[in-house]
Parts: C-alpha cells; sequence; structure tokens
C-alpha cells in the first residue's frame, strides 16, 4: 500500500538533498506544502508532493 503522507526524510531521499536544504526551501516558501502533526512533525500529502514537482517542471 502506498503512502498517503511521507516524510521529511523520505522526501529528501528522493529528493537526494539534505534536511537543512529542504527547511531552507520551506523558510523561504520554495518546498512543498506541509502538514504539521500535534508532536510537532511535518508530514507531506503525496498529492501535494507531486503537484509542487509538477509546477517544478512548468518553470524549468
Amino acid at each position: 500500500m502506498t503512502p498517503s503522507r511521507l516524510t521529511v526524510a523520505d522526501v529528501c531521499a528522493d529528493l537526494g538533498i539534505s534536511r537543512s536544504t529542504f527547511y531552507d526551501w520551506r523558510a523561504k516558501g520554495r518546498g512543498p506544502k506541509c502538514i504539521r502533526l500535534p508532536n510537532g512533525e511535518l508530514r507531506i500529502r503525496v498529492a501535494d508532493y507531486e503537484r509542487w514537482l509538477e509546477e517544478l517542471e512548468e518553470s524549468a
């Protein structure tokens, strides 16, 4: 079964970037839309992540 949400580690591994790069992009408003869980961890909906990647392709 495919997960409906990804962790920051999942996204970083997929993109081949460090966690610090992910958080830098997020701070600059350049990363995918995230959900903050009650425990403070972030999750990224797969649909939001795929949409964000498509937007990057369109602007390239």
